[in-house]
């Protein structure tokens, strides 16, 4: 593995990119994946993605599926840059005796690398989480039958505007995830931001023993030569195909993620007090197939972003930059 391979900076700036083009382009998925999860059995507002992107951009307006996205692509930045950067360190120094890794090696390089992206992982989907479901909650009360109108639990006032409003036909007047992150730190302190942490090292940890792996071997078939690397192209279905395959595998702890992070729930809708008792609810009330929830929105949103994010890595944008730019100082 040569230097530049492993060059710090470089790998920030490709997981960077990455991270940023991936997440618009697939954001308003993401959101629909989100208030799919959220949803109780006889509280449905969506059928399935697609109504529920539709009913969103009726009642939002088009800019409401990128609900909760400044939040989002402020941090992924340093969160897909952390993972990617990590991975590739930690497969590094587990390589040092000239030899190439072996599967379990790999696993341990992405246990690694997901254990170090939930810092800035756990505190972006705790802030996106909120502004995403605001919509959901507030179709929720003007649905007939589901509930009274403006009547939902919610911690605080700031967290609650998010969510409440005058009246049932009124728009929402939506809290800045500016606004959310100070009120948690004034009410709950640092671990308020850290919210479901244990749920999202959970997801994270296996995803990345999965993905890291899976995409390493796929993308080795497309290799000419040994020392040749894969076609753009063939870099490109490698992540997707390992990202949808490990996100459709760590599913069902997405799904206990977003429902322990989601401070504000209707009238009638459970609150848990951890992991264990968010999956003994949903198990008791609503069944396994719960825990498959939002999985093909969630296989759609993650197939792209790493398939983004490793031809990054092949085209070598970052290095590309910091050998045309005065940012060339930051890897010597």
């Amino acid at each position: 593995m040569s230097q530049q391979q492993i060059s710090l900076p470089a790998k920030l700036i490709n997981g960077g990119i990455a991270g940023i083009v991936g997440v618009t382009c697939v954001f308003p998925i993401d959101l629909a994946k989100t208030r799919l999860q959220n949803q109780r059995k006889g509280q449905q507002v969506y059928k399935n993605m697609m109504d529920c992107l539709v009913k969103t951009v009726r009642s939002e307006g088009y800019f409401g599926m990128y609900r909760g996205a400044a939040v989002n692509l402020t941090l992924v930045t340093p969160e897909k840059a952390i993972k990617l950067a990590a991975n590739d360190l930690f497969r590094h120094h587990l390589s040092k005796d000239g030899k190439g890794l072996t599967v379990f090696k790999e696993m341990l390089a992405g246990c690694g690398a997901g254990m170090c992206q939930v810092v800035v992982t756990t505190p972006m989907e705790m802030l996106k989480i909120q502004l995403q479901d605001a919509g959901r909650l507030s179709a929720q009360q003007q649905k007939p039958g589901l509930m009274a109108p403006t009547k939902l639990v919610a911690t605080n006032a700031v967290l609650s505007r998010s969510y409440n409003s005058c009246t049932a036909a009124a728009a929402p007047r939506a809290a800045s995830a500016t606004q959310i992150a100070k009120e948690l730190l004034r009410t709950q302190g640092v671990p308020g931001l850290y919210r479901g942490l244990g749920a999202t090292l959970m997801r994270d940890v296996p995803f990345s023993i999965v993905y890291f792996p899976l995409f390493a071997n796929l993308n080795r078939l497309g290799q000419p030569g040994p020392q040749e690397s894969s076609p753009f192209y063939w870099a490109f279905l490698s992540g997707c195909a390992a990202g949808s395959t490990a996100a459709v595998a760590v599913n069902p702890c997405d799904v206990v993620k977003t429902r322990l992070q989601s401070l504000n729930k209707g009238a009638s809708e459970e609150t848990y007090s951890g992991v264990l008792d968010c999956v003994s609810k949903i198990l008791r009330k609503e069944g396994p197939t719960a825990f498959l929830k939002g999985a093909g929105c969630r296989a759609l949103v993650i197939a792209p972003l790493f398939g983004i994010a490793q031809v990054m890595y092949l085209v070598g944008v970052g290095e590309y930059i910091l050998d045309n730019s005065p940012l060339g100082l930051l890897s010597v």
